[in-house]
């Protein structure tokens, strides 16, 4: 437990969760906000856990949602009924909780552009349903409309109410699902953030020259194939059918003054023409890299973002929020906790949950196999 933070989780019968994370919350009259993931097992009685949740801990704002899966005191659950929490002691007028909404340049303006206009929010801890008629649009003016930078992740998409945005004694359970809610904070809480990537360069920043909506045909110049062949060395071009789910498309980001880049799946690999096909559409003149994706890089690459992150602190942290891509956790290092142990090695112990995304958002764009790092300081 930190001041003004608390972290409770609890697993197995989804009838009893509710009971047993209030009984590890202090009922505190300054606890004034709260943050709950679910893992998909659970969510038939998210709107009866948030009821719960509000009821035992007197707190009235919550957001959060459904994921692939939770993290919290070093636990990873996927597949068994599961909840984290997190409260914090946050002025109520520091922070604004937005319901579920698929036009985020219509609605947070004309239902938040007051608080907005006054308190200038500084980050935004957003929750989107995939089934978001157009996520990126959504991602992109959400960040418009708040001028928050956006952190967060895609909830599942295989349960019904996804999403938790509650405001309020008497309002229904705030859940819904389809849009993006979230929760919005003013430039008076401290918060910082940081993005780890689960891939590696293996190869230099290269120029796409010509590409066909998601089919790229050359780079710098050559057949693009002969280009990935050679950056992927010769052990896996010996053998394309290995590169699957080992190597994948990088597209750098413009303008990041730290060499941030979108990591995107190869979806297919045309020998007769020399293509290559990506899962997201380019154009000619746009930058491209390789990279591979293992357990020893996506560490090496977590425990440089924490140490870093752990550089702009001027103490340690209150609180934490950790958004993981699903493909990552025990998928990619075979075993429970070892994201959290380096967060914990670098920063010491304090309040920390998450959860397991379909995706993951870090400023207005849409990442994956990343791990998005908020801290409250």
């Amino acid at each position: 437990m930190s001041a003004g933070f608390t972290a409770a989780f609890a697993s197995g019968d989804p009838a009893t969760l509710g009971a047993r994370l209030v009984a590890q919350l202090p009922r505190e009259a300054e606890a004034t906000l709260g943050i709950l993931y679910v893992s998909e097992p659970a969510a038939q009685v998210l709107p009866q856990l948030v009821d719960e949740l509000a009821s035992g801990t007197g707190i009235d704002h919550w957001t959060g949602g459904v994921g692939l899966g939770v993290c919290a005191a070093g636990e990873e659950v996927y597949d068994q009924p599961a909840a984290a929490v997190l409260t914090a002691a946050v002025p109520e007028d520091s922070f604004r909780i937005f319901a579920s909404t698929g036009d985020p340049a219509a609605d947070l303006p004309r239902l938040h552009g007051r608080w907005i206009e006054a308190m200038q929010p500084i980050l935004a801890l957003v929750h989107a349903d995939p089934r978001c008629p157009d996520l990126l649009r959504a991602t992109v003016d959400a960040g418009a409309a708040t001028g928050a930078f956006l952190v967060g992740g895609l909830v599942s998409h295989r349960t019904g109410a996804t999403l938790v945005a509650r405001t309020g004694r008497g309002n229904a359970p705030g859940v819904d699902a389809g849009g993006m809610a979230g929760l919005m904070l003013a430039p008076d809480v401290g918060v910082a953030t940081a993005l780890s990537q689960g891939c590696m360069p293996i190869g230099p920043v290269r120029r796409i020259d010509e590409a066909r909506d998601n089919v790229v045909m050359v780079i710098d110049g050559r057949p693009a194939l002969d280009v990935f062949r050679e950056d992927i060395g010769p052990e896996l071009a010996q053998n394309m059918r290995r590169v699957g789910g080992i190597i994948f498309a990088g597209l750098p980001v413009t303008g990041s003054d730290t060499g941030d880049y979108l990591v995107r799946n190869l979806m297919a690999i045309d020998p007769g023409q020399g293509w290559i096909v990506l899962g997201a559409e380019v154009s000619p003149g746009d930058p491209i890299l390789f990279c591979r994706r293992d357990p020893e890089s996506a560490k090496q690459d977590l425990t440089r973002m924490v140490r870093q992150l752990a550089g702009r602190l001027s103490g340690p942290p209150k609180a934490g929020v950790y958004v993981s891509c699903v493909a990552r956790g025990v998928s990619l290092f075979g075993e429970e906790g070892v994201e959290a142990t380096v967060i914990r090695e670098a920063l010491g112990d304090f309040p920390l949950v998450g959860f397991f995304a379909n995706g993951e958002i870090s400023r207005d764009r849409l990442y994956g196999h990343t791990g998005i790092l908020t801290l409250f300081t």
